[in-house]
Parts: structure tokens; C-alpha cells; sequence
């Protein structure tokens, strides 16, 4: 696969950048990166301002009426026809997934049925929307992949993250064991059963730190934040990445 170059693009694509409450708050940085990739690729990004949450929180918790309230916005903050790209399987999966059952029988539920198509997870809109695979990245070191529950079983992404970073310079991937199973987080979940959490967790690590692997990657920072703070609280010599994080490297 030949290195992605700008000056083979064409047309610009405008998609319109979605960013979940807790990137926006804990890990800008991906976000900033993630938007460096986009550009590198040729997309014009915009990025309003005023968007809020999804409604996933309120949606899990059981409070569906306040759901459709936030989801009511994200509509109309991501209004038009562009696509809208995010650096979350978790929120890209429950717009996709649950918006049409949130608004069915209702005055969006068309418009809503539309939206969810132009919605995509950064690795899923690179590979499967452009249809790239190596971005000429770099990055020295030995890491393994973490699937997230969402993006495997909600938005049905496996082999695209692997793909960009097979093509990424330098970086061994090294698969771990029983790579499919939860992290523990699972919002609410690791609160509300705090011991099983972190003994999903626990597991995770060890079957990474069975490969030699120095970096977990995965491409939803809900994942990271719950790993990292596992390994930052047990001292564990072992790093995060969130994937644009990786394929925004040696450039």
C-alpha cells in the first residue's frame, strides 16, 4: 500500500467533527491530532463550537426522555449533509445504533434515519470512507490493540485500526491474548461494580504485558482512561495511545 500523499487528492471533502464530552475534557490533544490526520488527508474540517454531549450517559442511566433532549441538539448541531467523524466507536455506536429508536415514531425519525449514515469512527471513515491505509507515519515502538466493546459489536470495526498500523514505520503490533474481552469500563458499569472493573482491567493488562508490548493502542479513549488508571495506580511500566495519536507520529 503506497504512502497517502495530499497532492494526490483531488476534491476536498468537508465532515464536520464530532468530539465526545470526555475528549473534549481529558484527552485534547487526540482530538488535536486527530484533526491533523484529517487535514493531511485532504478534509476541510469544521468543528461547532457549540456541540454538547450525545446523550449517551443519560441514555444508559435509564433516562431516555432527557436522552432524546440531548440528542435533539446534537441533531441540529450536526445538521447538512457532511460527515460527521469522531474519535469514538462508543459514541459514534450509539448515534448510529439508538438515535432511529429514540426518535421513531416521531417528526425526525426520517432526518434522524439520514444522519446516521453520514456518522463515522476516525479509523472506519479513513479506511472505509477514503479508503486509506498507510498515512506515512512513524513510531518506534512494540504495542499491542485493544478491541473496545463498541466499536466491535456496534460499529463492527476489527481490521482497520490494524491495517493503518501495520503500515505505520517502526511499530511491531503484537496481538494479546483474548483480545476481544471488555476492559471494565463501560461508564457506569465501573462505578457501580467497581471490584469486578478492576478486575476486568487487571486481566487486560496482564494478557498485554504478556505480549512485551511497551504501548496499548485502541481507538476509544473511554478504554484508555480506564486502563491508564489502572496502570498509573499499580505503577505498571506501560503506555497509552489512542490510534491518531499513532498516525499523527513522524510527520
Amino acid at each position: 500500500m503506497p504512502i497517502f500523499n495530499k497532492e494526490h487528492v483531488s476534491t476536498i471533502m468537508k465532515i464536520q467533527l464530532f468530539i465526545p464530552c470526555f475528549v473534549d475534557q481529558l484527552y485534547p490533544e487526540s482530538a488535536f491530532n486527530m484533526v491533523k490526520v484529517l487535514e493531511k488527508v485532504g478534509c476541510e474540517v469544521v468543528y461547532n463550537s457549540n456541540q454538547t454531549c450525545c446523550g449517551q450517559p443519560a441514555f444508559n442511566a435509564g433516562f431516555r426522555d432527557e436522552a432524546r433532549d440531548v440528542a435533539e441538539k446534537f441533531c441540529q448541531d450536526f445538521s447538512g449533509n457532511d460527515y460527521i467523524v469522531a474519535p469514538s466507536a462508543s459514541c459514534t455506536g450509539f448515534v448510529r445504533n439508538y438515535y432511529p429508536d429514540l426518535f421513531e415514531n416521531g417528526a425526525r425519525h426520517h432526518s434522524v434515519k439520514e444522519l446516521t449514515k453520514r456518522v463515522f469512527e476516525f479509523t472506519e471513515f479513513l479506511t472505509d470512507v477514503l479508503k486509506i491505509e498507510n498515512l506515512g507515519a512513524e513510531l518506534n515502538t512494540k504495542a499491542t490493540y485493544h478491541d473496545s466493546c463498541a466499536a466491535l459489536r456496534e460499529c463492527k470495526i476489527k481490521a482497520g485500526p490494524r491495517q493503518l498500523l501495520s503500515n505505520v514505520k517502526g511499530l511491531e503490533l503484537i496481538e494479546m491474548y483474548d483480545n476481544e474481552t471488555c476492559c471494565g469500563f463501560g461508564g457506569t458499569f465501573s462505578v457501580k461494580f467497581e471490584s469486578i472493573s478492576a478486575a476486568m482491567a487487571d486481566q487486560k493488562i496482564n494478557n498485554a504485558l504478556a505480549t512485551g508490548a511497551d504501548t496499548i493502542i485502541s481507538s476509544d479513549l473511554s478504554c484508555i482512561m480506564q486502563l491508564d488508571g489502572f496502570i498509573k495506580q499499580k505503577n505498571i511500566s506501560l503506555k497509552t495511545m489512542h490510534v491518531a495519536d499513532v498516525l499523527a507520529s513522524g510527520w
